[in-house]
């Protein structure tokens, strides 16, 4: 007998080229029977835009929903803003990759059909991975404050550098005089922490990293820490402002006052296949090691 599931569908409402896979988990989903839910503006976007049937399903608005699973059609960063809705749900996401790299939206378009067949059959194997939580001593941050692969401290494009000073857990670590810092996790390890030096970490190996954004000095090196670790910071700007980025939402604060950041009491569940491996994914998708001589 085959077990009623609940699925919550997200995806973005840039990438027409979805359409197929989308069609295609329709028809599983309704074969087998389960519930569906989607968000409003991805309902809306797959009836007016994409003219697709959508069978009878739940409409999400806002962040309340539940379900067994969820499923992300699109790329990584359709999978960072669905994490954040999903937030302490801790509900398991499929990541169905109609992207570009697809790190973390791991699963091919091409086989949604064995994919939600082995989620039936139980074959498939839950990840956790940490988020982080930034909090202010002198007000509410705006947004959702928490993020999957990194919270950034950044100058605005036009200003000089900014002066970051850090503590952790309330001992002085450095001033970082840099365009930036960013305070990521293992899953933000191969993102934006990547791009500017930092070191590749992986999964669920407890750690933070700081990674800073062109230093003005050159031997500030990236570190790593444990992450029970709590991370401190006051920034000073000659502009009297900067940026908070998470996960790529950015808002624009006053300087000088006092963030924390520490691992969120969450984890975000995703969907690997079994045997899927962390290295042999670095080596397909990121060209991690390859020799470009030939």
């Amino acid at each position: 007998m085959t077990k009623m599931l609940k699925f919550a569908l997200f995806g973005n409402i840039y990438q027409e080229r979805k359409s197929a896979a989308v069609q295609k988990f329709f028809a599983i989903a309704t074969e087998k029977k389960a519930a569906i839910a989607i968000p409003e503006t991805f309902y809306q976007f797959l009836k007016e835009n994409l003219k697709i049937h959508v069978p009878k399903c739940e409409i999400i608005k806002d962040n309340d929903f539940t379900a067994d699973f969820v499923v992300c059609m699109g790329g990584d960063g359709t999978f960072l803003d669905v994490a954040s809705r999903v937030g302490g749900k801790e509900i398991p996401i499929i990541g169905i990759n109609t992207g570009r790299l697809g790190f973390l939206a791991s699963f091919s378009p091409d086989y949604i059909e064995e994919t939600i067949a082995d989620i039936y059959d139980g074959n498939y194997n839950v990840e956790q991975h940490s988020v982080l939580n930034i909090s202010c001593d002198e007000m509410e941050l705006k947004d959702y404050p928490f993020a999957l692969n990194e919270i950034a401290i950044l100058k605005h494009d036009i200003s000089s550098m900014i002066s970051i000073h850090t503590d952790i857990n309330d001992e002085y670590l450095t001033t970082y005089q840099a365009d930036g810092l960013i305070v990521g996790t293992p899953t933000g390890s191969t993102a934006y922490s990547l791009s500017v030096g930092g070191p590749i970490i992986v999964p669920q190996s407890d750690t933070i990293s700081l990674t800073s954004v062109a230093p003005h000095s050159l031997n500030m090196r990236p570190i790593v820490l444990c992450d029970n670790s709590e991370i401190s910071l006051r920034v000073e700007s000659r502009s009297h402002s900067f940026l908070i980025s998470l996960d790529g939402r950015s808002q624009s604060y006053p300087d000088n006052i006092h963030l924390r950041i520490r691992k969120a009491p969450y984890v975000v569940n995703v969907i690997t296949r079994p045997g899927q491996s962390f290295f042999s994914t670095l080596r397909r998708k990121m060209m991690w090691g390859a020799d470009s001589r030939g």
